[in-house]
């Protein structure tokens, strides 16, 4: 077993049911990325603020410091000089993500114009394509805008990876991986995929960006 996961399980010994399917959930993640894709994340409340934290895990180090290639570096010195030089010493290596729920003028047109069921939906039309990965965030499973948003990644070749509770919701059907905690009170639900998608972005992390 991977030694985050391991950690994860010494920690939370409750979230044992749910190993295979965080694991399937690194290996879509890793393809995506070692192919030049994007994730896309959404939630609701609660959730949508999970979102926000993973793409702040992502998007700079976590765990690591992830300096910018050597050659990469030398070319800003090369171009900029001096400033350059602070530019590429300052800049960490990304692994591309995009929190669906931060773009607020878009999301109140598209409510407003169009239907707030749609909001997520729109997003994943407009940004994604098969290289992609959407991860939705439900604490029931029944989130409609969530659904609506899996199910246009579905038709698009987007793979879909849910984070839900105990017994998966509807939107179990259609994701292609659904990690279900194994508890029914949102606060519970919430309190473990904090470190369920931390694992995630740690390996992810570490498999990327280790020497």
């Amino acid at each position: 077993m991977n030694n985050e996961l391991q950690s994860l399980l010494d920690s939370y010994p409750d979230l044992k049911g749910c190993v295979g399917e965080i694991d399937k959930a690194f290996t879509l993640l890793l393809e995506s990325y070692r192919t030049g894709g994007k994730y896309l994340i959404c939630g609701n409340g609660g959730s949508a603020a999970d979102s926000e934290h993973i793409v702040g895990e992502l998007m700079k180090g976590f765990k690591l410091k992830r300096p910018i290639e050597p050659a990469l570096h030398q070319r800003f010195f090369k171009r900029f000089g001096k400033r350059g030089n602070y530019i590429a010493d300052h800049l960490q290596g990304a692994i591309p993500a995009i929190s669906l729920v931060s773009q607020h003028a878009l999301i109140t047109a598209f409510a407003n114009d169009v239907g707030a069921d749609m909001v997520f939906a729109q997003q994943v039309f407009g940004y994604g394509n098969a290289r992609d990965v959407l991860i939705g965030i439900s604490t029931s499973g029944n989130s409609e805008n969530i659904i609506n948003a899996i199910m246009v990644a579905k038709e698009l070749g987007i793979h879909t990876i849910g984070l839900t509770g105990k017994d998966g919701g509807q939107m179990k059907a259609y994701c292609d991986t659904t990690i279900c905690v194994p508890y029914e009170d949102t606060p519970r639900i919430q309190e473990r995929h904090l470190p369920i998608y931390h694992a995630l972005c740690i390996m992810l992390e570490k498999e990327i960006f280790s020497v």
